[in-house]
């Protein structure tokens, strides 16, 4: 028989951040991430903690999104009367093995607050979603072993390898996180499939932008200057600076300090999860100087008032111009392929110019500068070799 609490439907969707009971031990538990769960605190008879106090313990009841406010209450009735005679819960409880999905869903959304960002953990459960919950998801928790995880991943393994690669590990931390709350036991199958090499080696494709040869360039930007579209204003911005489409199109005011001629783009844009200085020359001053009589908030505003340009626009401009096989991304490549083969960067300045990391972790602790006055100069003989094609001298390493 169920007992009416002080908790609502309605108020185990809606409360805030906190522990909120309902009566009798019972708590809704909502964390900052505004995950919920159910816990029931008990004290159980005869026992007593370290300190010779009896023994009052919380124990879990599952995720609020799985098991609903009668369930709560009706296991919370069950755990305070096992504690009345003496049993421990936690060995007692007569548990029901919960099923794949739901173990992952509240795999993801505990680690909610851990996530680089929204899509990115958007993403992480996607993945689930259309791969493995079809095939798994009604399953026990405890029931899947090798063919299981085989189903998903063997029908995509060649031809998705790179989303069967991100798939096994998601699968493998969701049996691992259901191992370390006793749901299971045993070795996790996805680790006995590596290991026993039951799926066939796939060599990776290394996914390569269509780049312009750095020789091609003045002649294309002397073109690109001619153009008085938003587009081009854009796509001058980004191939002096090496930036990516998404760090470019984004860029807000506040982010350019043009007394200390410097671009921060913050870390929500960054690929890397961390903020990029990118050092501001006359020519990429040139450029977004004039921008700002318009009054938006974005530099490269789009059609829309104070909205940004289509991920398409540049890419678009490129075909106009006649600019056949070449990706804006690629831009990237050539002004690496510069940086080596004309301008004798070292590799850690032009690596850095590009906000790709350098080094180990532990070499990225020890070297906390992030080079910004050589990559100051190595941009300077940038713009001026854009600009007029002039031979640059090895930047300053």
């Amino acid at each position: 028989m169920v007992m009416s609490g002080k908790l609502t439907k309605k108020l185990v969707e809606n409360l805030g951040p906190g522990r909120h009971g309902d009566g009798n031990g019972l708590y809704l538990v909502v964390d900052p991430s505004r995950a919920r769960r159910w816990i029931v605190r008990v004290t159980v008879k005869g026992q007593k903690n370290r300190k010779g106090a009896p023994l009052r313990t919380d124990f879990g009841l599952g995720g609020a999104d799985i098991v609903t406010i009668n369930q709560a209450r009706d296991r919370a009735l069950e755990y305070r009367r096992m504690a009345k005679q003496g049993l421990n819960p936690r060995f007692n409880a007569h548990r029901e093995v919960p099923t794949f999905e739901e173990v992952a869903q509240q795999v993801h959304i505990d680690r909610m607050p851990t996530w680089k960002n929204q899509k990115h953990g958007q993403q992480w459960i996607n993945t689930l979603r259309d791969y493995a919950f079809p095939k798994i998801g009604r399953m026990p928790i405890d029931s899947i072993d090798q063919p299981e995880v085989l189903m998903c991943l063997s029908p995509i393994w060649t031809e998705k390898h790179e989303t069967a690669r991100r798939l096994s590990q998601r699968i493998k931390i969701v049996l691992d996180v259901a191992k370390s709350k006793g749901m299971r036991s045993g070795e996790n199958p996805v680790t006995a499939i590596k290991d026993a090499q039951v799926l066939p080696k796939v060599k990776a494709k290394p996914k390569h932008h269509k780049a312009m040869r750095w020789q091609d360039v003045p002649a294309f930007y002397a073109d690109l200057k001619s153009r008085n579209a938003m587009s081009a204003h854009a796509l001058r911005f980004t191939c002096l600076t090496g930036s990516r489409t998404n760090e470019v199109l984004g860029m807000r005011w506040p982010e350019i300090d043009f007394d200390a001629r410097l671009w921060t783009c913050p870390e929500e844009r960054m690929k890397t999860g961390e903020p990029h200085r990118v050092p501001l020359t006359d020519e990429m001053l040139a450029i977004i100087d004039p921008l700002r009589d318009l009054r938006s908030e974005l530099v490269f505003e789009g059609q829309t008032r104070h909205k940004p340009l289509s991920n398409m626009s540049m890419l678009m401009l490129l075909r106009r111009m006649k600019v056949e096989g070449i990706t804006v991304h690629g831009f990237r490549s050539t002004f690496r392929d510069w940086a080596s083969e004309v301008a004798n960067a070292p590799r850690e300045v032009a690596e850095m110019s590009l906000s790709h990391r350098v080094g180990s972790e532990v070499e990225r602790a020890y070297a906390r500068s992030d080079l910004l006055e050589k990559r100051r100069s190595l941009l300077e003989q940038w713009s001026g070799f854009i600009t007029n094609g002039r031979s640059s001298e090895g930047a300053d390493g």
